[in-house]
């Protein structure tokens, strides 16, 4: 099953609102799409001689009145209340603002509306703190990988693997799958990969398929990654706030979709996971972006996922190996145990500055390090 089963219309919404960055790359961005660069350039000109309704295929819809009075200012604010319950006063007001109302009201004044209704409590309010976040200073630098708890559905279960960039919050997956296998998040990340290209280094828990209980944490799909040539980096054993951004994620996802409607089979779910994460991409002001959508801080990267993997270039005085099974290399006459995971792939062993200690790495990720007086101790 496609993990993404977007309508045609949500794509050219997300199509134009990543192409009017100044940084956009217009013919990779096409290329993405699989739309040609004429087809691109006609819906960023459609969109901006009519904005979002410019994208549908020549229907019209009637552009909503600027709110006019306080009384259907006040209903305006109830509806979008209630088209988005879990949106707060401050995400409610950039909706406003967003419709052209031109007495925007203050923060204050939408709280007290949904006070008044019975839509939010007074501690509430009083209770939300801002709070110091950090991030990465461009796109794709870290994207944050995890797999939310799994819930029930009437075929089994449904694993949610959300796939989320750690400098623009731009949930890149939101994927309905029926297992945590590596051929599963494999076959998710190369539609991701093939959509908005390859990130500098990823970030995950120790959990499989991407980790393991032992001290050596390299799985064939972490592997798979660094062939890639995508760094990878593991949380801390029982610290799940080093992927706060994931676990924040995972609470958004919770609280606006999943407790508020009941997904029947994983298409089911894949649909409202597709519907849910354009609203949370293209329209949610995010807290932590200044109250702008995530799509206006992501631009997808550079770095296109190849259709051929290049063959793995070493520096000049590597000694390279090839790691035999069951996760075995020969090295001056000894036999080097390593991850069973690095089996069939070459590998390169590299002087450092101590005396007998060698380093070893896959692609450009030191992986061990070998101790060549401690070989010769154990023969």
């Amino acid at each position: 099953m496609s993990w993404q089963e977007k309508t045609t219309m949500s794509l050219r919404q997300e199509f134009v609102q990543l192409a009017q960055s100044d940084a956009a790359n217009m013919r990779l961005l096409c290329r993405r799409f699989a739309i040609s660069p004429k087809t691109g350039y006609k819906w960023l000109k459609r969109y901006a001689e009519s904005g979002a309704s410019g994208l549908s295929d020549r229907s019209r819809r009637p552009q909503r009145s600027p709110t006019q009075t306080a009384g259907a200012l006040e209903q305006r604010v109830l509806t979008l209340r209630a088209e988005h319950p879990t949106w707060g006063p401050r995400k409610l007001r950039v909706l406003l603002e967003r419709e052209g109302v031109r007495a925007l009201p203050a923060t204050s004044t939408l709280s007290a509306i949904l006070q008044r209704h019975g839509q939010i409590a007074a501690s509430a309010t009083l209770a939300h703190r801002p709070f110091v976040r950090f991030e990465q200073a461009a796109p794709n630098l870290l994207w944050q990988m995890d797999f939310k708890g799994h819930f029930p559905v009437q075929t089994g279960r449904c694993h949610p693997l959300c796939v989320l960039d750690d400098h623009s919050r731009f949930a890149l997956g939101l994927a309905a799958c029926a297992d945590e296998q590596t051929a599963t998040v494999r076959a998710c990340l190369t539609t991701i990969f093939t959509r908005y290209g390859l990130p500098e280094r990823m970030l995950m828990d120790n959990g499989p398929p991407w980790g393991t209980s032992s001290p050596v944490r390299w799985t064939p799909l972490t592997v798979w990654l660094l062939r890639l040539g995508i760094g990878v980096s593991h949380g801390r054993p029982y610290h799940p706030q080093t992927q706060g951004k994931d676990e924040r994620f995972h609470r958004t996802v919770q609280e606006e979709l999943l407790a508020r409607q009941v997904l029947l089979d994983l298409p089911h779910a894949q649909q409202a996971f597709d519907t849910w994460r354009d609203t949370y991409n293209q329209l949610r002001p995010h807290e932590a972006l200044d109250l702008v959508p995530p799509i206006q801080r992501y631009q997808p990267s550079p770095r296109s996922f190849p259709t051929e993997l290049p063959p793995i270039a070493y520096e000049p005085g590597d000694q390279v190996r090839k790691v035999q099974k069951p996760g075995e290399l020969f090295f001056h006459g000894h036999v080097v145990r390593i991850n069973p995971a690095f089996v069939g792939q070459s590998v390169a062993l590299r002087p450092t500055h101590a005396d007998g200690v060698w380093a070893l790495y896959f692609c450009a990720q030191p992986i061990a390090t070998i101790d060549e007086r401690a070989l010769s101790r154990d023969t």
